[in-house]
């Protein structure tokens, strides 16, 4: 975490938090900001489905447990504030710390650069914020990983702290992890590099544990590797856009701002300091610690193109089918982060020294201007992505609802089959169905994706059962679910031959909720296999527990 403001570093403070003001406006709002993955509830269930999903992919997890957690004790419209004004404002804190200048004012071209990339507005517009933790964690993890190598006191403790906000998604923990083992491993002091590497290892176990364990197999559908490859914003291609940051899979996400004929020519503009600031940056680290970061990047941006090189999409079709666990590469611009770090910090410290060459009047608009080209470039990025991220409240029928699932728990269906919605009461936007977080028990919930004309199968075998049922005209009482819950006006309608034998418990304009009478009650499934992600969460915790305690008692020979 970042130490006691100084004098010296208040400014730094003041420019973050005015950054966070301006990406984050309309959340001084009440209500939720639910947009695509971005989905937050009054009080999320602690259930077994978020905790270890017994018949889909692991996508969420430790997140989802860690939300239920902690909106036992607080409300999630406060989680959300909380967890996104903190991803953007120790984004730039940790970037302008990182850099490594005595100049203010490339400490802040630092900060206000890696606080408003392409990447961050359009992870933010797709909702996944899980993934901007990981952002905002990265460079406080590539600190930390320096004082570790330089064998600073207590160093180790707090890397591990600082990793496992990462870790809450399985992007971020690898992030994390491929970060810490590329800067600690080296000649000296192994056993304190082993003991870091092992404990973000174990980091990771939850999700990797629940990946193994669950029905839904290891393998997806290759489809999705053209679905989400990275996609061209302007006239200049996909790797044009991933060299700026961007290059995300959805349009809908991207800012209209990255269209413009201009952006390319920006991007070369950035190379060109980056490549004046290389030096630098390969002086003022600790040896060898610039040759691993570049590394680090340069993975990062091949796994971001590989859907777009020659062979390298059929490679990843190839891979996503025979190779478990492969499918967490097809959206591989979410590896982009470490590229985005080391482009920030070589341009700041590019643009250090082009001011180096200048009188000092020009050397203070130059730095000036440097400082507001992100936001003159991406000025839709301001006020919530010009207005995207406007909370709502969510409609009574859903207390209504989840106040009579909760009696009687049981299966829940949720129909139109859907992934994401358009609710009328969410004006213009989509989102991830909120149902499986809002609801208690297991929500069955429709996982297929579709992404333009393409569609992308999904893994849980429950879900492919429902859709058979419905293309053959049966009712979904078969099925065997207690519960069903029909959302009116996002996603389409039911017919009405598929709600035979149910039973109405509640019809409201925006929900309706029927009860199965021949529900059958479906035994336990997979009880060792989930208890076994629960004894790999309890793993993580006694990690940062026990990184907590070291770092407060400050004794290098703790680790």
């Amino acid at each position: 975490m970042p130490p006691a403001v100084s004098s010296r570093s208040a400014s730094l403070y003041v420019v973050a938090a005015a950054v966070t003001a301006l990406v984050l406006a309309p959340l001084a709002l009440p209500g939720y900001v639910l947009l695509y993955d971005m989905v937050f509830v009054p009080r999320q269930p602690l259930s077994w489905e978020l905790v270890a999903p017994a018949q889909s992919l692991p996508r969420a997890v430790p997140m989802d447990a860690v939300v239920s957690v902690v909106t036992q004790f607080l409300p999630g419209w406060l989680l959300q504030r909380l967890v996104l004004v903190a991803a953007v404002f120790l984004a730039a804190v940790g970037a302008g710390r990182l850099v490594p200048t005595e100049r203010r004012a490339v400490r802040l071209l630092a900060a206000v650069g890696y606080a408003w990339t392409p990447y961050l507005a359009e992870r933010l517009l797709i909702g996944q914020w899980g993934l901007l933790v990981a952002y905002a964690a990265l460079p406080w993890i590539v600190r930390g990983g320096l004082q570790v190598r330089a064998g600073v006191s207590g160093a180790a403790p707090r890397l591990v702290l600082v990793a496992a906000p990462a870790a809450i998604t399985p992007t971020g923990g690898l992030l994390a992890f491929g970060t810490v083992a590329l800067l600690v491993v080296g000649r000296g002091r192994r056993r304190v590099s082993a003991l870091v590497v092992g404990a973000v290892a174990l980091l990771n176990a939850p999700w990797i544990v629940a990946a193994a364990v669950t029905g839904a197999g290891g393998s997806s559908d290759p489809a999705g590797v053209a679905a989400f490859a990275a996609r061209a914003e302007n006239w200049a291609g996909p790797l044009a856009a991933l060299a700026g940051t961007g290059g995300i899979w959805s349009a809908q996400a991207t800012p209209g701002s990255r269209s413009a004929p201009l952006v390319p020519l920006v991007t070369l503009v950035l190379l060109a300091l980056a490549a004046a600031g290389v030096g630098l940056l390969w002086r003022r680290l600790p040896a060898g610690a610039a040759g691993r970061l570049a590394i680090l990047a340069a993975g990062g941006f091949l796994l971001a193109a590989l859907g777009v090189l020659p062979g390298g999409d059929a490679l990843l079709r190839w891979a996503v089918v025979e190779v478990p666990g492969a499918g967490l590469l097809r959206d591989g611009q979410k590896f982009l982060a470490p590229y985005a770090l080391l482009l920030v910090l070589c341009v700041a410290l590019g643009a250090e020294r082009l001011a180096a060459r200048a009188d000092r009047d020009l050397a203070g608009l130059v730095l000036a201007g440097l400082l507001l080209l992100p936001i003159a470039t991406m000025p839709d990025l301001a006020v919530g992505g010009a207005g995207r991220l406007r909370p709502v409240d969510y409609p009574a029928d859903w207390r209504v609802v989840s106040g009579r699932v909760t009696g009687e728990p049981g299966e829940i269906l949720a129909l139109p089959l859907s992934a994401y919605r358009a609710y009328p009461w969410n004006p213009d936007r989509v989102v991830l169905d909120p149902l499986p977080r809002y609801l208690p028990g297991t929500v069955l919930a429709d996982d297929t994706l579709r992404v333009g004309t393409l569609e992308v199968a999904g893994e849980n075998p429950r879900v492919r059962e429902v859709r058979r049922l419905l293309r053959e005209g049966r009712p979904v009482a078969a099925t065997g679910v207690r519960w069903v819950v029909v959302q009116h006006g996002s996603a389409g309608r039911v017919e009405p031959a598929a709600l035979a034998g149910l039973q109405v418990v509640h019809d409201g304009p925006f929900l309706t909720l029927y009860r199965n009478p021949d529900a059958a009650a479906r035994p336990a499934s997979g009880r060792t296999a989930r208890w076994s992600v629960v004894a790999a969460l309890a793993a993580a915790v006694l990690v940062v527990l026990g990184a907590a305690l070291s770092a407060l008692r400050r004794r290098p020979t703790a680790w």
